[in-house]
Formats: structure tokens, C-alpha cells, sequence
């Protein structure tokens, strides 16, 4: 036997009757921070920063991040070769 069950509900109902937590203020506050971001720009340091808290907990994932950048700065003429290469 097969059956089909639909349920019109809104985001916000459907979290709460699977049990969900409220997500709103976290999101809020992210939304607050992306606009900020958008209106000030973000600079090369903040990226750099960011990337590297995402990447802080596998230390390979560092190494091999530092030789793209090194690959990506040399490919667009503004750093130097990385290892290896002529």
C-alpha cells in the first residue's frame, strides 16, 4: 500500500511540529553581519582570516590551502612561483 500526505505549513510551523529549535536570532544576527559586510566591503585580511578559522581544525587542509593561494597569486602575476614549478 502506498499513500501520499501533503501538509501546507510555513517554515516556521513546520520546524516547530518536527521538534526544530528557533533559528531566528541566530540568523537575524547573521544577516545583520552579511550586511554589514556588503555595505563596508570586505578586505583581503578578512578573507584570509575567515578562511583559515573554517580551516583550523585539519592542519592539512592549512598546508595544501597556503600552496593554492601561493598557485593563485602566482597565476595572476602578484606573488611568487610556488615550489616545484619553473
Amino acid at each position: 500500500m502506498k499513500f501520499n500526505v501533503q501538509v501546507e505549513a510555513t517554515p516556521i510551523e513546520a520546524r516547530q511540529f518536527l521538534g526544530l529549535p528557533d533559528v531566528t536570532p541566530l540568523h537575524d544576527i547573521w544577516l545583520t553581519k552579511m550586511r554589514e559586510l556588503l555595505t563596508t566591503g570586505i578586505n583581503p585580511a578578512d578573507a584570509d582570516s575567515l578562511i583559515r578559522t573554517w580551516m583550523s581544525g585539519v592542519p592539512s587542509l592549512n598546508e595544501n590551502f597556503e600552496k593554492w593561494q601561493q598557485l593563485f597569486w602566482a597565476s595572476a602575476g602578484l606573488g611568487s612561483k610556488p615550489e616545484g614549478r619553473p
